[in-house]
């Protein structure tokens, strides 16, 4: 389900969502959303990397590189 929302933006902000519109044949609602999800993908990303840092460096996973020894 849908729902409307209204929201205040800057009028630079405004601007710049409207060449995008004009630019990816898109309308706002989809340009919005789409800053919506990747924001919040982002920020579950953070939390969960937040969370598993701390237990891979206590197991002695620092880098890209000691990941990959471990799982090859």
């Amino acid at each position: 389900m849908r729902e409307t929302i209204t929201i205040s933006i800057p009028a630079a902000i405004r601007r710049k969502l409207d060449g995008l519109v004009r630019k990816e044949h898109m309308n706002r609602s989809d340009i919005v959303r789409e800053a919506l999800r990747q924001y919040f993908a982002r920020r579950d990303f953070e939390r969960l990397r937040g969370e598993l840092v701390p237990e891979a460096e206590a197991r002695g996973l620092f880098t890209d590189e000691d990941v990959f020894k471990r799982v090859s």
